[in-house]
């Protein structure tokens, strides 16, 4: 069960992370950190949460997909059903 809540609530970052910026689509939302890190949650049916996978979560979750490539988020926007991510590659990857 994912609670999913027309209001807002209040989520614990670990203390070293600085949400920067945060975007919301119908039924999940996205933050980037300072670092550049992607934290997503909530209704995931559609991978929209970068995953790799389809399940959904109330908490939020790294998307470990981008640091294991070797890149940092620099914007998010959150549509009804997708999630759009600009990143560039960090220096001394790859």
């Amino acid at each position: 069960f994912i609670s999913i809540q027309a209001f807002p609530a209040l989520l614990d970052f670990p203390q070293e992370q600085e949400v920067s910026k945060v975007s919301c689509g119908s039924r999940h939302t996205a933050a980037i950190t300072r670092d550049g890190d992607l934290y997503t949650w909530g209704w995931g049916k559609y991978g929209q949460l970068g995953h790799e996978d389809t399940g959904s979560s109330d908490q939020q979750r790294r998307v470990e997909a981008l640091a294991a490539q070797g890149l940092r988020a620099e914007d998010v926007v959150c549509g009804p059903w997708t999630t759009y991510v600009c990143v560039r590659e960090q220096r001394g990857s790859r």
